[in-house]
């Protein structure tokens, strides 16, 4: 995360550097699997975890000395609030999504080998339709496979309508 912030964002503020790191701090407190399975079970799951990396890196930046507004910055950040229409928490969002499809989406694809490439296709232009086109642009420069490359400009063509639509009010 920290590396590609810094590649994608290197005028980043220390908020969001301090995001990119924490935006998973300590998830292992919350395991999966006391989550129902499907989407719904998975959604509550990462309300939770986004919950829990706010609270502990709040306790971490007051112990530090923060004052509260760079507190509750990086909290709003990591929650993913006015994802869209703030330039930092698209920028995190970016990022969270570059470092997914560079080294996370292949063992996602194992992982559930039972989903046909539909699926696969609808969850990967899930992902695209959260990114802005900075981060459009980052994951397609990626050095990536060319099972990864197909399955992503699959998801490109299945989305064009709406990445467009998004496209013309991104703010970054």
């Amino acid at each position: 995360m920290t590396a590609r912030l810094a590649a994608m964002y290197p005028d980043a503020s220390e908020a969001l550097q301090i995001a990119a790191r924490a935006q998973h701090l300590r998830r292992w407190d919350i395991p999966r699997d006391r989550y129902e399975v499907g989407r719904n079970g998975y959604n509550e799951w990462r309300k939770a975890c986004r919950e829990h990396h706010g609270e502990v890196i709040a306790r971490i930046m007051s112990d530090n000395g923060y004052p509260q507004a760079d507190i509750d910055r990086v909290v709003m950040l990591i929650k993913k609030e006015q994802l869209k229409k703030d330039r930092e928490s698209q920028a995190l969002e970016n990022v969270v999504d570059v470092v997914f499809v560079e080294h996370y989406l292949d063992d996602f694809v194992a992982k559930y080998s039972t989903y046909d490439e539909d699926k696969l296709i609808d969850i990967v232009g899930k992902t695209l339709r959260k990114m802005s086109p900075k981060g459009h642009a980052a994951a397609l420069a990626l050095d990536l496979p060319e099972a990864k490359r197909k399955l992503i400009m699959k998801a490109v063509e299945r989305e064009a309508a709406t990445l467009a639509k998004l496209a013309a009010v991104a703010i970054d």
